[in-house]
């Protein structure tokens, strides 16, 4: 913004008008005073008209000579309104070159900081082709000045990319791919749109993607390392639990001990699924008939149902079918229902519900348990996260159930809705796309590998 004293006042509406009737009647009182004077009051008048108007034409002349040559140069003194025009154009004039040298000077700033960035940057155009790109961007696209117009698509050809770049219109995590150029790179694409060009940024996340690799293999690690010594633990408690010699003083210890035990050994199974969730490339895809895997699913229900007594039902509206990988899928569904069960006073009711969407299927479990928090709801898949973790120690919880429902879901590109409200119950449901609803053969062997969990 320029400062206070250069700023110029606008042309008041009448101003040119005034400036030019003020000349012409210093014109008209001249002819009058030479014509009272030679006795020919017309005709000086004439001449003096005469004289104005080619003093006039002058000034113009000279106005226009000012405005081919450059505004940027101080204007002649042409008097009347036209001294005003040009004086107002010039300063004008001078107060846009301030605005534009300071807009130059912050696109130098802006340019040299994405020079500077170790993330790469390009700049796209409508016609997603490229503008400009900054050093980092050079060297991991390998990019000469030829390629400047090129296609984005000619340089990344992944198709995961392109639907990825097709379909984003707002900020989003981005997509993440194995380096074209080199397989032992991991990279992070984000396209940002502005006006009808792009932005798109290529963050080089090998190093995050091997450390996180190491964190799976070593929780996979850890995890199958003690499933020994807790098979070793658990089956000797069990024998001197069954000894009929025992005293009562050991009773309660061995109890507590097998209680936290086989509480360890459920957290180590999870784990156990979920580094499987994670490491697994090409799951076992299959046909999965719906009625069969939900019917499954309500008798296993029932059977942990006995120590609650809870009233639960199971409605099935669609005959739909998905295709997936099944064992997951159960341990998925299983997993809400069981938190529905565990949730809910004794004597509650239950309903597991299966029916056809808009979108695809939906699966839903609803209860009319104790509900959570809203400030809850948005962390309930973290691994371990536990909205009162007296309470998940007293139910038997791990704190890892809606993690492995998180990364099956993302398998199947599902999506988990959760609804709930304290003291009034919760609906936990999941939608699946029309895409895993494949009830021939041919789909399911056109079917691509589940996609892995994202780094980020």
């Amino acid at each position: 913004m320029m400062p206070h004293h250069q700023e110029q006042p606008k042309i008041h509406r009448y101003a040119l008008l005034l400036a030019d009737i003020r000349w012409l009647l210093f014109s008209l009182c001249l002819g009058l005073l030479l014509g009272l004077y030679t006795a020919h009051l017309l005709a000086s008048i004439t001449v003096a008209l005469i004289l104005y108007i080619f003093w006039r034409m002058y000034a113009l002349h000279c106005f226009n000579a000012w405005i081919n040559r450059s505004i940027t140069s101080p204007p002649p003194d042409m008097l009347g309104g036209l001294s005003v025009v040009a004086t107002q154009l010039y300063h004008s004039r001078q107060q846009e070159q301030i605005t534009q040298q300071k807009m130059m000077g912050l696109v130098k700033k802006i340019r040299s900081s994405l020079l500077a960035r170790q993330d790469a940057v390009i700049l796209l155009n409508d016609d997603d082709g490229l503008e400009w790109w900054n050093q980092a961007a050079e060297d991991l696209l390998v990019l000469e000045s030829s390629d400047q117009g090129n296609s984005i698509f000619n340089l990344i050809t992944e198709p995961e990319f392109r639907d990825y770049y097709r379909t984003t219109t707002m900020p989003n995590n981005g997509i993440h791919l194995v380096s074209w150029k080199n397989p032992d790179r991991y990279l992070k694409c984000e396209v940002m749109h502005f006006g009808g060009d792009k932005l798109l940024i290529i963050y080089d996340v090998t190093r995050l993607q091997h450390l996180e690799q190491m964190r799976r293999d070593f929780v996979a690690n850890v995890s199958h390392e003690l499933r020994t010594p807790l098979t070793v633990l658990m089956g000797y408690l069990e024998t001197f639990s069954d000894q009929p010699d025992l005293e009562p003083k050991w009773q309660r210890g061995l109890s507590l001990m097998t209680q936290q035990t086989a509480r360890m050994n459920s957290i180590v199974n999870d784990l156990l699924l979920l580094s499987r969730l994670e490491n697994e490339e090409k799951p076992t895809l299959t046909k999965i008939d719906m009625r069969k895997l939900l019917s499954q699913l309500y008798d296993d229900a029932k059977v942990y149902n006995k120590d609650y007594g809870h009233n639960i039902s199971l409605e099935i509206h669609s005959d739909d079918n998905l295709y997936g990988a099944e064992l997951y899928l159960n341990s998925a569904l299983l997993n809400l229902v069981v938190n529905a069960i565990k949730y809910t006073p004794k004597g509650g009711n239950i309903v597991i519900s299966w029916q056809s969407v808009v979108e695809g299927c939906e699966f839903s479990v609803t209860d009319d348990g104790i509900g959570i928090a809203p400030q809850h709801i948005s962390r309930l898949t973290e691994r371990f996260y536990r909205v009162d973790s007296g309470r998940s120690r007293a139910t038997g919880g791990t704190g890892l159930g809606l993690a492995i429902v998180k990364h099956v879901l993302y398998q199947h590109n599902a999506k988990l809705h959760i609804e709930s409200e304290e003291g009034k119950g919760s609906t936990f449901s999941i939608v699946f796309p029309n895409s895993c609803l494949k009830t021939d053969e041919k789909s399911v062997q056109r079917q691509q590998p589940l996609p892995k969990m994202p780094l980020l």
